[in-house]
C-alpha cells in the first residue's frame, strides 16, 4: 500500500506517532517518504537520534502546529495518506483551558480537513478517544466535534479520490502520561493515587493500536469510526498489581472524570457492525456504506460497549500486561 507512497503523522513526536514510525519503516521498507509534523523542535531533534541514517533518509521532519492552515497546506503537497495524531489530551487541564482545546482539537481538526481537500491526499485516518463517546469532559466533547468534522468531509469532498475514517480506542499502556507511567512514577514514592475504587478503563497496548491504525489504513471506505475489542480492567487491581506493598490514597474524582469510559453508545449500537476483531459505527444516514458492511453482522441493538459490563482483566492477566509494557516506561 505504501510502496513509493508518501505518509505524513500530525503529532509524530507522541507516543503513537514515534511508535507508528518505527513500525511503518520496518514494516513498508519501499516507502517514498515519511513526514513527521509536530510543533515542538526539541522533540524532533531528540527523535532523530533515536533512528538509523537509513531510516533518517525516508524521513522528513516538518515544523509546525495544526491550528495553522497555511502551514498545513504547505505540508500536505504530494502526500498520500495522512495519520492525524496531533491534540491536546489532558481531561483536567481542558476544564481549565477550554478555549485552548477547542482551537486545537476541532479548529485545528477543520483545519487538516480542509488542507487534505487542497490536496492530492487519498487517505486520512484520525485518532479519536473512549472520551468522545457520551462525552462528560470538554476533552471528549472536543473530540467529539472531531469526529464529526472528520466524518462529514466525506460528504463534501465531492468528486475528489479521497477518504476520511477514525479510529476509536482507550488508554495505552506504556504511552506518555498513561496510567502505567503515572502508577510508575508515584509508586517509587510508597503510594498511588486512586480517585475512586469503582473506576474502570479500556486496555490497549501500543502494539495494538498502531498495527490498528495500519489495518485502517488499509480497509477503510469513509466515514467509519471503527472501535477494537478490549478488555477492560480496575483501576484498583491494577494498582495493586503493580505495587503490593504500595499505600493506596483515595484523592476523589478529577474534573471531568469518569467513572466508567465507552466506546460504543446504545445510540451508536444500532449502525455498529461487528468485523471480528474491530467494530464498525456507520453514520445513520449512509445507506452505501450499511451496503457494503451488510455482510458483517450487527452488534446487538441497544448495546453499549463500556468499561463496566465488560470482560475484566484478572490480576494475574493484569500483571502479564504490566511487565510487557514495562519496557516502554523505561525507554
Amino acid at each position: 500500500m505504501l510502496e513509493n507512497k508518501t505518509l505524513l503523522i500530525t503529532g509524530g513526536t507522541g507516543s503513537f506517532g514515534k511508535s507508528f514510525t518505527n513500525y511503518i519503516l520496518k514494516k513498508y521498507k519501499k516507502i517514498k517518504k515519511l513526514i513527521i509534523f509536530s510543533r515542538d523542535e526539541l522533540k524532533q531533534f531528540e527523535m532523530q537520534k533515536t533512528l538509523s541514517k537509513n531510516d533518517l533518509k525516508k524521513i522528513r521532519f516538518f515544523l509546525g502546529d495544526i491550528r495553522d492552515k497555511d502551514r498545513l497546506n504547505t505540508a500536505f503537497k504530494n502526500v498520500d495518506y495522512i495519520v492525524h495524531a496531533a491534540a491536546l489530551k489532558r481531561v483536567d487541564t481542558a476544564e481549565y483551558n477550554p478555549l485552548e482545546f477547542i482551537k486545537t482539537n476541532i479548529l485545528g481538526s477543520q483545519n487538516i480537513v480542509d488542507a487534505c481537500l487542497n490536496s492530492n491526499v487519498k487517505k486520512v485516518v484520525a485518532l479519536s478517544t473512549d472520551k468522545a463517546a457520551a462525552p462528560i469532559n470538554l476533552y471528549g466533547a472536543t473530540k467529539l466535534c472531531s469526529d464529526k468534522l472528520f466524518s462529514a468531509a466525506n460528504n463534501i469532498k465531492g468528486n475528489k479520490n479521497i477518504s476520511f475514517s477514525l479510529v476509536r480506542y482507550g488508554n495505552v499502556l506504556g504511552s506518555r502520561g498513561s496510567i502505567l507511567s503515572t502508577f510508575v512514577n508515584q509508586s517509587k514514592k510508597g503510594f498511588i493515587n486512586i480517585t475512586d475504587e469503582r473506576m474502570t478503563r479500556f486496555n490497549i497496548s501500543m502494539k495494538d493500536a498502531v498495527e490498528m491504525v495500519d489495518w485502517v489504513l488499509k480497509k477503510s471506505i469513509g466515514g467509519e469510526i471503527f472501535v477494537p475489542k478490549l478488555n477492560s480492567f480496575r483501576v484498583i487491581d491494577f494498582a495493586k498489581t503493580l505495587c503490593p506493598k504500595c499505600k493506596i490514597k483515595k484523592i476523589g474524582i478529577r474534573p471531568g472524570e469518569k467513572i466508567h469510559e465507552e466506546m460504543i453508545t446504545v445510540s451508536d449500537s444500532f449502525n455498529t457492525f461487528d468485523l471480528g476483531k474491530y467494530y464498525a459505527i456507520i453514520g445513520s444516514n449512509e445507506p452505501k456504506k450499511f451496503k457494503f458492511y451488510s455482510k458483517f453482522k450487527k452488534m446487538k441493538l441497544g448495546k453499549s460497549l463500556n468499561s463496566l459490563d465488560n470482560k475484566m482483566l484478572t490480576k494475574k492477566e493484569l500483571n502479564k500486561i504490566i511487565n510487557k509494557n514495562l519496557y516502554l516506561i523505561k525507554n
